[in-house]
């Protein structure tokens, strides 16, 4: 069971990693002017400023499905897309029963594709800002 429990966080880790993005929740693309999950009721840092169609455009993301993924357990669904759906729909924490909390999932998947990338930011303060 343990060893199993390894191969699907290192599963979803990946493919965490892979995808690039946020999810945002019943709004077009060009109205995601941040990050935001009704899951996030308490912040400890300020949201993320995130204009999501100019992030695609800068980044050549065409494929919705690369950020807004939808896993099945095992591997990513190919041409599916859970754009549809907050990122808390399926990652909500530990409590929830997944494997990945949704802070640590967002990290993972922003910051990830950053660092992969060389490109975009990758410290706390670059994406958290203070007013």
């Amino acid at each position: 069971m343990r060893n199993r429990l390894f191969w699907i966080q290192l599963a979803v880790m990946l493919t965490v990693l892979a995808v690039t993005g946020v999810c945002a929740f019943s709004q077009e693309q060009e109205d995601v002017k941040a990050v935001d999950d009704s899951a996030f009721a308490e912040r400890i840092r300020p949201k993320v400023a995130f204009f999501h169609e100019d992030h695609n455009e800068k980044a050549g993301i065409e494929d919705c499905n690369k950020c807004h993924h939808v896993y099945d357990g095992i591997k990513l669904v190919e041409d599916e897309s859970s754009e549809d759906r907050e990122c808390s729909a399926c990652h909500v924490g530990e409590k929830g029963g997944n494997l990945l909390d949704l802070a640590t999932v967002y990290h993972l998947q922003c910051k990830g594709c950053h660092v992969e990338n060389k490109k975009g930011p990758v410290m706390c303060n670059e994406c958290h800002v203070r007013k």
